[in-house]
């Protein structure tokens, strides 16, 4: 679900995303606690950005589908995403390219300094008003809530303003045949600019993209310079992106 929420938090989430209209008094007694509690939690899930305020309960402030991706594979997106962080360092200009995985990125960049990051994941949002350490460039374009990212022309013309040291990309799909693939035409298309405007790119993905083929292709194998994903990819895949040159980190 949500980086940093309690259990708590998150059942109360996943109960709105069941029932929008369940109750104070139905949350309350699904986790064994007062109402006034609930209340309480709500208040502070509002003031967060999480759920929006309804009369008697509330809403999930985002996407059903990325709440629902997010929960895929949890531990091993928080593990990438802390190996893809220890590659930047104090002073770095990189770009993040949105998803359920590269979002994860900052939680792990506190304590860095002057990191410049540029961006079409709104769901960078929190860590742009907490970590004073990031400098933070939001592109504009259409925003697709499904995925929390901006995508379209506007969002291309701008991120072809910039060059980074590293641009780290996400994935939908990745095969020995069909290389880098997303299911978007649009998500495809920011992927392909951000690495036109990098000079090494790193992949994240967790196991459960490898091995299939997303419905627009990105790049071939051969153009990543690093990939990191978890234990659990499987071996056939591992040895394809070895045999690409690719450097593979499993975590």
């Amino acid at each position: 679900m949500i980086d940093n929420l309690s259990s708590r938090e998150e059942g109360i989430i996943q109960k709105f995303m069941e029932n929008p209209r369940i109750s104070v008094a139905e949350l309350a007694k699904h986790f064994g606690v007062s109402e006034v509690t609930i209340r309480t939690d709500l208040n502070d899930m509002a003031e967060q950005g999480l759920i929006v305020r309804t009369r008697g309960g509330g809403l999930p402030a985002f996407h059903p589908s990325i709440l629902e991706r997010q929960g895929v594979n949890r531990e091993g997106k928080l593990r990438i995403a802390k190996a893809a962080a220890e590659m930047i360092h104090s002073g770095d200009q990189i770009m993040l390219v949105g998803g359920t995985t590269t979002s994860l990125i900052p939680r792990f960049l506190y304590g860095k300094r002057d990191i410049k990051v540029v961006t079409n994941s709104t769901y960078l949002l929190p860590y742009a008003r907490t970590n004073m350490g990031l400098k933070i460039t939001f592109t504009g374009g259409e925003f697709r809530p499904e995925n929390e990212v901006m995508v379209g022309p506007a969002a291309l013309r701008e991120l072809m303003q910039f060059h980074v040291s590293t641009a780290f990309l996400g994935a939908d799909g990745i095969m020995p045949d069909k290389g880098v693939t997303a299911d978007s035409v649009e998500v495809a298309e920011v992927v392909r600019t951000m690495a036109a405007q990098a000079e090494r790119l790193v992949v994240l993905a967790d196991s459960s993209k490898t091995l299939r083929a997303g419905f627009a292709y990105i790049m071939p194998l051969e153009r990543v310079h690093t990939f990191i994903t978890d234990t659990g990819i499987h071996a056939e895949m591992a040895s394809a992106i070895r045999k690409a040159g690719v450097q593979l980190i499993t975590v």
